[in-house]
């Protein structure tokens, strides 16, 4: 499989270039931020300095030439709820946290000039686009948003819109790869059984390797999704440190990537 992301500048690496959309992730490099959330660190809520952040996500702003006021963004709960964005929602959580989305993971849209936004730090990027029906998506997939079914809530929030399962294209982006994610029997036991086998590996203890990854993949297409429409990524941000954020590898203290799409 080719992958989807290609380095636009040292900022952001982009996917989905062949299409009308600006989409893609940012690196951690060529910001503001200082130790440990260096230096491109885009999430207000940890504890960085504000203005640090929002110089980040100024200086990105004008690579994107899509300025914060038309930015949005979810709170990002860790649940599967989704916002179908309009226009009054532009400029939310893009200069306050506060102002973010509430309790929502999922963000959908048909407007222009509007960037769809969310932080992450090895949980799972979704990004959607229906090139016919010109509708986009983003959402947050951490391992509890993946069992409970994110990606198929997704395709059936923006079929609900207009868009179609045939048409619809979804790109897995940069997250912790199953070499590096060690889970529990507790996460182990909200995965039904059909997938266990194709996403996971046993070790002792009780202990399993997750592919979050491959677990929304296969959720996708058990929701109608066509193979050769779904891209996955094969970067880790685990294994990238000079490339990505990864809250396992850096125990919890360290900055956040954003992802994005938008209709041009």
């Amino acid at each position: 499989m080719t992958e989807p992301f290609k380095h636009k500048s040292p900022r952001r690496m982009m996917c989905l270039g062949e299409y009308s959309v600006i989409a893609g992730i940012t690196t951690r490099q060529n910001g503001y931020s200082e130790v440990p959330y260096d230096s491109l660190n885009m999430g207000l809520h940890v504890e960085d300095c504000k203005g640090h952040v929002i110089r980040n996500r100024e200086a990105l702003a004008d690579e994107l030439q899509i300025p914060l006021n038309q930015w949005v963004m979810a709170e990002q709960v860790h649940g599967t709820d989704i916002h179908v964005v309009k226009k009054d929602d532009g400029g939310r959580g893009a200069f306050d946290k506060n102002k973010a989305i509430a309790d929502a993971d999922g963000l959908i849209t048909n407007q222009k000039n509007m960037l769809l936004t969310a932080f992450y730090a090895d949980c799972v990027p979704l990004l959607f686009f229906d090139p016919k029906a010109q509708w986009i998506g983003l959402a947050h997939a951490g391992w509890k948003g993946t069992v409970h079914g994110m990606a198929e809530k997704m395709i059936n929030k923006l079929m609900e819109q207009g868009a179609s399962v045939d048409d619809m294209i979804m790109v897995i982006g940069p997250s912790i790869s199953e070499r590096n994610y060690e889970v529990d029997q507790h996460v182990m036991d909200h995965i039904p059984e059909v997938y266990k086998e194709e996403v996971s590996t046993s070790k002792m203890g009780n202990k399993y390797l997750l592919d979050l990854k491959e677990l929304n993949k296969r959720l996708a297409l058990d929701a109608g999704l066509n193979e050769s429409h779904i891209h996955k990524t094969n970067l880790c941000t685990f294994e990238e440190d000079k490339l990505f954020y990864s809250h396992r590898r850096d125990q919890g203290r360290t900055g956040r990537m954003l992802t994005y799409i938008g209709l041009e």
